[in-house]
């Protein structure tokens, strides 16, 4: 198949929002798109060719991971992410910019923040310890694994990237939080944009260095917290960006969110950015965060959430997210939900999955994970659907009215 390219379908009438396909070595995404987080090279508890079952069109791996654990060098070894993981279809991996926040402030996966509280650039999680510094040239972190101190920079966090081989990887970013003041965003901003150029100029000479090897898309990553004009400024700053003929690919929208304000700040980016390139909107994965995203124009998202909340029992249902160790599932002899075409609902009933998670049985989470991971592949699926056929609005108000106001 050829190098990477978009290609624009249908405009969501009065909105930002639209359909379209995005190419790839490995295979075409018809976008919007949910993508799969397989963060270590695996879905937890889910067979690959289970995600390819369910509709997954792509998976997205962590580099922050992979480097520490096998090693990108073994994984190129391997043929890249989607041979060694027995994954045929396209594949993503991050920068490692969002562990720099995460091991740095101790926040982990919590992105979605308040940005009404206090402002502290040097702030950090209640009883965690800084794991990651960060300057102009890049960022020291200590692994959390064993201790060991690592580096990474814009080249180097390109140059394991390039290893890992996936069809679309992202420039290397600081992630900021809200409690940062504006001033730390502005300068955050900035050493964000320098290493959007270095990774452009490491992208452009490992391409040539690794012609023999598929082409791999890159997306700078747009960050600037709640601040329009930063929000702006990186857009345009990002997308004007080319080193000797090298240019963005595609962009990923970034950086810790005000869920309130989550479809203004998504408007503001793909306002400013190119109608010809991709963008994707990193980290979500709600279903009200989802209709926000594809309403502003997002085309492909990610998230870990189907996947962690099914491990805990919490699954999707149309009438809202139930806990399956709920003692009224005990003796439901039917699907968990009536209708859904998972492989779960298709050969399992809710009683069991409720015996599986009471049991501590590994098969919950495995069924549990397909049923989400399958929830939200399709609802993305069905806005696409409903841009193309204009009733992408009727789709929003009939799905979260029934969703959010049902009591699980």
């Amino acid at each position: 198949m050829s190098a990477f390219s978009y290609k624009k379908n249908t405009q969501l009438e009065g909105a930002l929002g639209r359909t379209g396909e995005i190419t790839t070595p490995h295979g075409v995404i018809a976008t919007p798109a949910f993508i799969p987080v397989g963060t270590k090279a695996t879905v937890k508890a889910v067979l690959p060719e289970s995600m390819s079952e369910l509709g997954a069109q792509a998976l997205l791996a962590n580099a922050y991971h992979l480097y520490l654990q096998p090693g990108p060098d073994i994984v190129d070894e391997a043929g890249g992410l989607g041979k060694f993981m027995n994954w045929q279809g396209p594949t993503f991996t991050d920068s490692g910019g969002f562990q720099v926040l995460s091991l740095g402030v101790g926040f982990k996966k919590v992105i979605a923040m308040n940005e009404d509280t206090f402002r502290d650039d040097q702030v950090i999680a209640d009883g965690k310890d800084r794991l990651a510094h960060v300057d102009d040239d890049g960022v020291t972190f200590k692994s959390h694994l064993d201790g060991s101190m690592h580096r990474f920079t814009p080249e180097v966090s390109i140059g394991i990237q390039h290893k890992l081989g996936a069809d679309i990887m992202f420039a290397f970013d600081e992630c900021t939080t809200l409690h940062n003041t504006r001033g730390y965003q502005q300068k955050s901003l900035e050493r964000t944009r320098l290493w959007a150029k270095r990774c452009l100029v490491e992208h452009g000479r490992l391409t040539k260095a690794r012609a023999d090897k598929p082409y791999q898309a890159l997306f700078g990553v747009l960050q600037g917290a709640q601040y329009e004009d930063l929000r702006r400024k990186a857009a345009k700053d990002l997308s004007a960006l080319d080193e000797d003929g090298i240019t963005f690919d595609g962009f990923g929208l970034g950086g810790a969110l005000d869920k309130e304000k989550l479809g203004t700040i998504v408007g503001w980016l793909c306002e400013e950015l190119p109608d010809n390139k991709p963008r994707h909107l990193l980290g979500i994965g709600e279903p009200d965060d989802l209709f926000v995203g594809v309403e502003n124009g997002a085309d492909t998202f990610d998230c870990v959430a189907p996947s962690r909340q099914a491990r805990t029992s919490a699954v999707f249902t149309r009438d809202g997210r139930v806990n399956l160790t709920n003692s009224k599932y005990q003796r439901q002899f039917s699907p968990l939900e009536e209708g859904c075409d998972c492989y779960t609902c298709m050969h399992y009933t809710a009683a069991y999955l409720n015996h599986l998670f009471k049991a501590k049985e590994m098969l919950a989470s495995t069924l549990a994970t397909i049923h989400n991971e399958r929830f939200i592949v399709r609802l993305v699926d069905q806005m696409r659907t409903s841009i193309d056929e204009g009733q992408f609005f009727d789709l929003k108000k009939e799905f979260l009215g029934r969703f959010y106001s049902a009591k699980s």
